[in-house]
């Protein structure tokens, strides 16, 4: 027997696409309004003309607010959009591979949201939201967060603001600087964290990549030992997962390095190891910052990544990583894991 959903996309396969479409513009108009159809056109990567049609109806059944600055979503269209939300995911797939990922990491939890990264910027908006209501739903009295960079951790600090729980927070540089953008850097981001929920922080001001004899006397600073104490006392950490190339071009790695990750055959990176497809660490750069052992111990873990490129990385990454983690993803890079893992 098939049930109410299933019946209705037998009689009106169209239905599905239609639905997510104008759910997708609905989500994005509450996330980033007020917002003009150009930018949301962007924000999206489909056309003006598209927008303008599906956005003229939701404004004529009242589920967005239109005015000379931008569209805005109405109390209406945030009612529809929690009703619609396991609708929308149960028709476009999303429910049954968060069930079947989550089985196959042996995690407590993947977390999809529509879209691909790779060619829809608001996608990365998306995921950040998901992160920070998982941010909030774990938070409790006296924890600390190690957070490290990139753009798509920073991404999460849009959907961050002030309450109770977290406020008493401390953020933490999971790392020092690798040489990126500085306001994609750990220690930019956890300020950026700690000021949008009221919570303190802790930076780390140090390269990431050190010689040996660097490595040695840096561990042995009262402000490093400092650091690798609270790492040891860490409840959440919040990262992300790199492509192995990705990570090692944004080190400036020498040619020769980079020859060397792909005769190893190295995949993805994290907090500063390289690891293959079967999920061995094949290589580790000496870093000041939370070693994967101390990530193991922690309560909580939020891996952020998406985008069909990252497949691949998700993959290697999640051969071996901790039962605590929970996953936020897209559907761009669930739909190619599941290929991949064919």
């Amino acid at each position: 027997m098939y049930t109410l959903s299933e019946a209705q996309l037998k009689i009106l396969p169209e239905m599905s696409d239609i639905l997510q479409i104008r759910y997708r513009l609905l989500q994005m108009i509450q996330m980033m309004g007020p917002i003009g159809r150009r930018a949301l056109a962007e924000q999206l990567s489909v056309t003006e003309r598209e927008v303008r049609k599906e956005t003229d109806l939701l404004n004529e059944q009242g589920l967005i607010i239109t005015n000379r600055i931008g569209m805005s979503i109405s109390d209406s269209g945030l009612h529809i959009l929690g009703i619609l939300k396991p609708l929308v995911y149960e028709w476009s797939g999303i429910s049954s591979l968060e069930t079947r990922l989550t089985k196959h990491f042996k995690i407590q939890k993947v977390i999809i949201v529509p879209g691909n990264n790779d060619v829809e910027p608001s996608v990365k908006i998306l995921m950040g939201t998901e992160a920070a209501n998982e941010l909030e739903r774990l938070a409790n009295s006296q924890k600390n967060v190690a957070v490290t960079g990139g753009s798509t951790i920073s991404s999460i600090a849009e959907s961050l603001t002030p309450t109770k729980k977290l406020s008493q927070l401390q953020f933490i540089a999971a790392r020092g600087s690798i040489g990126e953008e500085m306001q994609l850097q750990a220690n930019t981001i956890a300020s950026i964290f700690a000021t949008k929920t009221g919570g303190t922080y802790r930076t780390l001001y140090l390269p990431e990549h050190l010689s040996e004899n660097a490595y040695s006397a840096m561990m042995k600073e009262p402000i490093v030992k400092e650091m690798m104490d609270l790492y040891e006392q860490t409840d959440i950490v919040i990262h992300g997962i790199g492509s192995a190339e990705e990570m090692a071009v944004r080190r400036k790695s020498s040619p020769e390095d980079l020859q060397a990750l792909q005769n190893c055959g190295a995949v993805s990176e994290a907090f500063g190891y390289y690891f293959d497809e079967t999920g061995n660490a094949v290589h580790r750069i000496r870093t000041v910052g939370i070693q994967l052992e101390q990530v193991g111990k922690c309560q909580s873990i939020l891996a952020v990544a998406g985008g069909t490129s990252k497949a691949k990385a998700i993959l290697s990454y999640f051969k071996n990583a901790a039962p605590q983690t929970i996953l936020i993803t897209d559907l761009g890079a669930a739909e190619e894991m599941i290929q991949l893992l064919k």
